[in-house]
């Protein structure tokens, strides 16, 4: 394994750091005060302007679509040569859709290159790469614990050349944007087939009669508009047979194809906000008298500080490590390693970013910093793509496996 850069994403990596150094962390205060601007206006789920202004930007400098490594759509990397973009991007949580590559978007852009029909992508994945749309993914439910997905409730039922969908799901990240035109539906289509072969995937256009989203859900206070997570009802939703992805009861197949990249992008943008958290630590410690010294001549913070530092190192290698089986063996061989960085990487972006809060005192929890936001990001990602609980218990029983007794001759 060499995880030098090579000459390729080296260059793009400077000019990924360049541009978030000109344009997007000079952008950080306009955001905030417009998201509050749009709030007093009641317009709080409109798309912000500093978002939209920076796109056109990052699309001229070639910054554009830099995921898709098994497709010619994007930039031609591998998993391993986007993942140092990646932590760039990930140093401002909003920062990614800048550059066309934000989740849910790139999750679904991945499942139109891989399972769409030529006309699914013509009809969504040009305008998605385009960055002329926005996407969703529905799939969690209120109702059950939508950690075993076998769980989902929600039907697709054919009905001649059509199917129809019901179900209620929530945590549908993006559906309350306006920019958001179709969602990639999950639900069972036959429930008396085996567990993994009930569920189906399906497109869902989002002006479909019967589609009411219900309300946004906060995340520790936040509800991360304009983007948002939203509780969406499904009440004889009517689709054309078409839009169906694959084909039934391969629902499981395409999750693990989605999921995969999805859950090692989340990573790499969080090593990244750990990084940031360290920087902001450090620079506060060493700005701040406390009891005749600095506080980073404190030996409690330089040990975490220390920490810090030994953690991030750790996670980026597993991440980095997990990327290069992805690349070289696919996803499927790199399960063990997407499952421990997919543990790993929240944990320690949540650990950094308490220690960066506890040094800034009153003022790490408050508006004037960024980094109680960033402690909800990644508290945030301990659930989504799966709970740690769920990427625990599959370690464990490839580990078991490993270690199982020979069977007796």
């Amino acid at each position: 394994m060499d995880f030098s850069y090579s000459p390729k994403t080296e260059a793009l990596r400077q000019r990924v750091d360049a541009f978030m150094q000109e344009h997007v962390f000079p952008a950080e205060g306009a955001w905030w005060a417009e998201l509050e601007a749009n709030t007093r206006a009641g317009k709080r789920w409109t798309p912000l302007e500093v978002i939209e202004s920076l796109k056109p930007k990052a699309r001229a400098a070639g910054l554009w679509n830099l995921f898709l490594p098994e497709s010619t759509q994007g930039a031609g990397l591998s998993n391993q040569e986007y993942a140092p973009l990646a932590e760039l991007m990930g140093r401002v949580p909003w920062a990614p859709e800048v550059f066309n590559c934000s989740a849910p978007d790139t999750g679904n852009m991945e499942v139109l290159v891989r399972y769409g029909s030529p006309e699914h992508q013509e009809r969504w994945l040009k305008p998605l790469l385009a960055g002329e749309i926005r996407s969703g993914f529905a799939m969690t439910e209120p109702a059950v614990a939508s950690s075993d997905a076998t769980n989902i409730e929600a039907r697709i039922e054919r009905q001649g050349d059509t199917y129809v969908i019901n179900g209620r799901k929530w945590w549908t990240s993006g559906a309350g944007d306006p920019r958001c035109k179709v969602l990639i539906f999950m639900g069972k289509t036959d429930p008396g087939a085996p567990r993994h072969t009930q569920q189906s995937m399906i497109l869902v256009p989002m002006d479909t009669p019967g589609i009411t989203v219900m309300r946004p859900l906060s995340v520790m206070g936040y509800d991360d508009a304009p983007h948002g997570h939203m509780e969406v009802d499904f009440n004889n939703v009517v689709v054309p047979a078409s839009n169906l992805l694959l084909g039934e009861g391969r629902g499981f197949e395409i999750a693990q194809g989605r999921l995969g990249p999805g859950r090692i992008h989340h990573c790499m943008r969080l090593i990244g906000l750990a990084e940031r958290a360290l920087e902001m630590m450090c620079t506060r410690a060493s700005s701040r008298v406390a009891f005749g010294k600095t506080v980073a001549q404190q030996t409690v913070t330089q040990e975490r500080i220390a920490e810090a530092r030994c953690m991030i190192e750790q996670a980026r290698l597993l991440t980095l490590k997990a990327a290069w089986m992805m690349d070289t063996a696919g996803n499927k061989a790199a399960k063990a390693e997407i499952a421990m960085i997919k543990v790993v990487a929240p944990n320690v972006a949540c650990q950094v970013i308490d220690w960066a809060i506890q040094v800034h005192g009153g003022a790490g929890l408050s508006q004037d910093f960024p980094l109680a936001y960033f402690y909800v990001q990644a508290r945030t990602l301990r659930f989504a793509d799966g709970p740690d609980e769920v990427h625990r218990n599959a370690i464990a029983k490839i580990e078991l496996g490993r270690h199982s007794p020979m069977p007796a001759r």
